[in-house]
């Protein structure tokens, strides 16, 4: 069996990423030792690995799905772009430096000896490696310096099932052209899959047929569209269809906004809200949704002053000062807890062009940017217990990761954790509140089921609604949802073909 195979997408978008998943489930269930590599990731999605690693979110599900331990060969090179045209280019797990887009691929040669190093370390660990590309592989223009697609392909001898989205049209004409342009490369194309298909699958035969015969290249498949999957986004592009709006319950609903920052990362922090009955989630910029909120969230921010001027520019700033006033709950994770505060320092200009900004003042702490990055998973406690009185304070422990450039004091104490990485492994405060508004730097907390349940709570009580206990487990469903994708993929592609591949 080959040690390798990899998807590739005729753009963004495609479906890449749930077929890795997908597949890295269905070669789990048979047994395999399997692993998810992605030699290079744009995403502003990420997670840390239990070493401190940053790696892509995507990486981190698909290493779910294939019951692994997430690790940083399995996305070597992360991007994260930022404010004033620079990226922060993040290789094996820990921040290299901020680039502009020139001299990122004049280091081209060190960046691809780190992924061939990241490859080949997992590819000597697990049976099979399932790997993902990125954009598309025809981007003629980046050929002799991309370091994702063809480039990986041919390191590792992977055939290629290359995905079409029929959903936004042109699926064919995206195959066909895809082929062409590749030119030499287009050898280890090995199989098309049309994804996100809606309808009869019979009407697309006569389409098939031709594309089979035009390329010499079989169709492995056609993915139906699967409505309301529940595994997070890779990044934001469809970030205002994410909420839900259910039906109006016996019991009421709790409305949670999630402010949509323009430099916005790790959204899917709030992804477990979906899955609770009395739960409308909405993502938005618009002032009339903050004043209707029982909560409102502030995300992380991959640009925090940025963003800062563009809440005080609309006068947003305003609309959460009056939610703050109506004891409606405000929350901030990571860059949204650095945005709360009185004033957020930045001498280095590690963040922004900008050494000084005033901040929202609804949190007494003020944050300080400093060249170092922290990353570490942590567990936490609940250290000031008056924020959520008179309910049951949260049982610990509490699990989540930090992923954050500055440094906040002041009056911190909400949360007490310690920080697992190996290069931290230390105990702190962490976390501030005033009145109905709170804030810690901790992502993934809402993964916490009993914490999540007290927060929605606090609201209803608000609202003048009973406490209710949903006995919602995310973690639970999150694996159901994987199970089900690898269901699907299962019954529309022919796995006996990708057999046949793996087996060369």
């Amino acid at each position: 069996m080959k040690k390798a195979i990899m998807v590739q997408g005729t753009g963004s978008g495609a479906g890449k990423s749930l077929l890795v998943t997908g597949l890295c489930r269905i070669f789990s269930d048979r047994g395999i030792k399997v692993a998810p590599f992605k030699a290079q990731n744009m995403a502003l999605n990420s997670y840390i690995t239990k070493d401190g690693g940053e790696i892509g979110r995507a990486q981190a599900l698909q290493a779910e799905a294939a019951r692994v331990e997430p690790s940083v060969d399995m996305n070597p090179v992360l991007l994260k772009a930022s404010a004033e045209r620079f990226t922060q280019v993040i290789i094996q797990g820990r921040v290299y430096g901020n680039l502009t887009p020139g001299e990122y691929y004049r280091m081209r040669e060190r960046i691809w000896d780190s992924v061939t190093e990241s490859y080949d370390r997992l590819s000597s660990t697990y049976e099979l490696i399932v790997i993902e590309g990125a954009g598309s592989p025809a981007e003629i223009n980046l050929r002799d310096v991309e370091i994702v697609n063809m480039a990986i392909a041919r390191h590792a001898g992977a055939p290629v099932v290359l995905v079409g989205d029929i959903d936004r049209g042109g699926v064919f004409a995206s195959l066909y052209g895809t082929v062409g342009l590749l030119e030499e490369d287009s050898k280890y194309i090995k199989a098309f899959v049309i994804n996100k298909f809606r309808g009869d699958r019979d009407i697309l035969l006569p389409g098939l047929m031709m594309l089979e015969e035009k390329t010499g290249i079989p169709v492995a498949g056609v993915i139906p569209f699967i409505e309301d999957l529940g595994l997070p986004e890779e990044d934001s592009l469809g970030l205002y269809s994410r909420g839900r709006h259910p039906a109006v319950a016996e019991t009421g609903r709790v409305r949670v906004v999630v402010l949509a920052l323009p430099y916005v990362s790790n959204f899917t922090d709030f992804d477990p809200f979906l899955f609770e009955p009395d739960v409308e989630l909405i993502y938005t910029r618009d002032p009339a949704d903050i004043e209707n909120a029982d909560i409102v969230i502030l995300p992380g921010t991959k640009s925090t002053i940025k963003d800062l001027k563009y809440l005080t520019d609309r006068g947003l700033h305003r609309c959460l000062e009056n939610a703050f006033h109506r004891g409606i709950q405000i929350i901030g994770i990571c860059g949204g807890y650095q945005l709360l505060g009185q004033r957020i320092e930045d001498p280095e200009m590690v963040e922004s062009v900008k050494k000084e900004a005033r901040g929202l003042g609804l949190l007494p702490v003020e944050t300080r940017f400093r060249g170092e990055k922290t990353t570490t998973q942590a567990i936490a406690h609940v250290n000031n217990t008056s924020l959520f009185k008179p309910l049951p304070v949260p049982e610990g422990p509490l699990r989540g990761y930090e992923i954050h450039m500055g440094e906040s004091s002041g009056d911190v104490g909400l949360f007490r954790v310690h920080r697992t990485a190996p290069h931290i492994n230390e105990t702190t405060l962490d976390g501030a509140t005033r009145g109905s508004c709170w804030g810690t730097y901790l992502h993934g907390l809402f993964d916490n089921d009993h914490l999540r349940r007290t927060v929605i709570n606090m609201a209803r009580m608000r609202k003048g609604l009973q406490p209710v206990e949903t006995g919602v487990c995310y973690n639970k469903l999150r694996d159901r949802a994987i199970q089900k994708l690898a269901e699907v993929i299962n019954s529309h592609i022919d796995m006996d073909l990708i057999w046949r591949l793996l087996d060369g």
